[in-house]
């Protein structure tokens, strides 16, 4: 069963929720920038980042009908849809990026979530999958919205993504603190510490796939070529091009 809507907006509202919205944003910077030009599509709760896409032609939220809907954006036309996850009422092609967070967790069928998401996206459109970690605090801290359903490994969600026929091209992790109040202040030093000593304790991981096997992203931005797909060129990492450069490889 899905966490409501008024859960998620409630934790969110909270210290520990505005801390996830800032270094989950951070991530979502590095790979997609203000998505320029792009169709955004949000599915589950992304509403607290896709204000972030200034750049973007159009940005909708949809939301899971076992969770609920809220209007979205506070001011101007609504741009919230209440949806069946597992039959979008979108286009074949018709969003350029498209973020899945507290989407697949609490899904009864995560494979045909995703491949519904993907039905939706452009040919060269991109992809992110944001889920609870299971090796982290989170997934374990059953006050939060991480705390239900399935955490994910790395290996999960690209086999996942296989599955539905796309090929990760980059990963990222955040949320190193622990989810506990007297910590959250130290969030940054937790990021920073974490990323070099303990990348297993991660609390999110964020995966980012396309239809086509794109170089993949070395820590300090070098890049590797694919060996399934030796024509395409490495390409290292920029800002609208990756998730984070300093994590480790796929």
């Amino acid at each position: 069963m899905r966490r409501g809507v008024e859960e998620l907006r409630a934790f969110y509202g909270e210290a520990a929720g505005q801390v996830v919205r800032r270094l989950v944003a951070r991530r979502l910077d590095d790979a997609w920038g203000e998505a320029t030009g792009c169709d955004v599509l949000g599915l589950g709760y992304a509403v607290p980042w896709l204000d972030a896409f200034v750049g973007a032609r159009r940005q909708i939220a949809a939301m899971p009908g076992g969770q609920g809907a809220e209007s979205w954006p506070p001011v101007g036309r609504n741009r919230t849809a209440l949806v069946d996850e597992r039959t979008l009422p979108f286009a074949a092609g018709a969003f350029d990026r498209v973020l899945l967070i507290h989407a697949l967790e609490e899904a009864d069928a995560p494979a045909q979530v995703l491949a519904e998401a993907v039905r939706v996206l452009a040919p060269t459109g991109r992809i992110i999958l944001a889920t609870a970690a299971r090796g982290g605090l989170w997934a374990r801290a059953e006050s939060t919205p991480f705390g239900h359903g399935r955490p994910f490994t790395r290996r999960q969600l690209e086999g996942l993504v296989r599955q539905v026929g796309l090929e990760p091209s980059a990963w990222s992790q955040t949320l190193y603190v622990p989810p506990w109040r007297p910590l959250l202040g130290m969030a940054d030093g937790f990021e920073e510490a974490g990323r070099r000593v303990a990348p297993g304790f991660a609390g999110l991981i964020l995966l980012e796939a396309t239809r086509q096997a794109y170089a993949r992203v070395r820590p300090r931005g070098a890049a590797a070529t694919v060996p399934s797909a030796p024509i395409l060129q490495p390409a290292p990492a920029t800002r609208g091009g990756a998730l984070a450069p300093h994590d480790e490889p796929l």
